[in-house]
């Protein structure tokens, strides 16, 4: 019951907060709510947690440049957070993104390939898979739905309408709609940085980490590439998003050989740009 109340409170404050971002608009929803999350966000995520997470991320950060990682973080997620009620903005208008590694885009085009995008949670992360379908690229995406079911569903409405209509719930029907989608003819985008329930003990960052093998054994079985995408906001709030070059599956001896290079690439994605990783989440649990 406690449970329950204390998703209906948090659910009335969130669509409080939209409100708002409908009256403000776009730009000065942004400075607020970028300026909100850096003093309300540790009310609801747990400090130790982000700076265990910054400890195995790198035992030579200082304590100055920890804070400014932190307050970015922040930021960040307040005008990503915000952002989700313009979604339909993102959708029309193209001005805000700027595409590195378009070719890679092409040549799935141009062939009419199937892939396996992957990524983390950087950025305003959805509009990776946004532009994936504004290239008419046929897409499901897999994702972990929020545990308010208050919130959920118009989270998963937004996200369908504007993000991608091809949503797949993480668990065993959704690797099953997954299938399904493969064999239909769909690519595939699924974020890798999170903690999964099954996995592989990989390292990630030097220490042990349960990682998703989903991304290789897909690519493996099917015979799939691995595209990495990144996502980086710049001081204007327009998105650089980079479409990396193919990983081929066929190179790798296995499935745990090329989930290792996955976490590699993760890494090195999160070293690129700190500031815009969710740290909050309890990846090394």
């Amino acid at each position: 019951m406690i449970k329950i109340i204390n998703y209906l409170l948090q659910s009335i404050l969130i669509y409080s907060f939209f409100l708002v971002g409908i009256l403000l608009r776009l730009n000065m929803s942004r400075k607020l709510f970028s300026f909100l999350f850096v003093y309300i966000g540790p009310i609801f995520k747990s400090k130790k947690i982000i700076n265990r997470n910054l400890d195995i991320f790198s035992k030579k950060i200082s304590s100055q440049n920890r804070k400014k990682i932190i307050n970015n973080m922040w930021k960040n997620y307040g005008k990503t957070f915000i952002e989700y009620i313009f979604l339909d903005y993102f959708r029309k208008n193209n001005s805000h993104t700027v595409i590195i590694g378009e070719e890679n885009l092409s040549q799935i085009i141009k062939k009419n390939k199937q892939v396996i995008f992957i990524s983390g949670h950087f950025a305003n992360f959805e509009l990776m898979s946004m532009e994936i379908t504004k290239k008419n690229i046929p897409l499901a995406t897999i994702y972990r739905p929020l545990n308010n079911f208050f919130l959920n569903p118009f989270m998963e409405f937004l996200r369908k309408k504007y993000v991608c209509p091809n949503q797949i719930k993480k668990g065993i029907n959704g690797v099953r709609e997954t299938i399904n989608y493969i064999k239909n003819k769909h690519s595939i985008a699924l974020m890798i940085d999170q903690r999964v329930s099954e996995g592989e003990e990989i390292i990630f960052f030097n220490k042990i980490a349960l990682t998703t093998t989903l991304p290789a054994q897909l690519s493996t079985k099917f015979n799939l590439d691995i595209i990495p995408v990144f996502i980086e906001r710049d001081k204007n709030n327009n998105f650089i998003i980079e479409f990396q070059r193919p990983i081929d599956p066929n190179k790798f001896k296995n499935k745990l050989e090329l989930t290792k290079e996955l976490n590699n690439v993760l890494e090195k994605m999160i070293a690129r740009n700190p500031h815009q990783w969710i740290w909050t989440h309890n990846r090394w649990k």
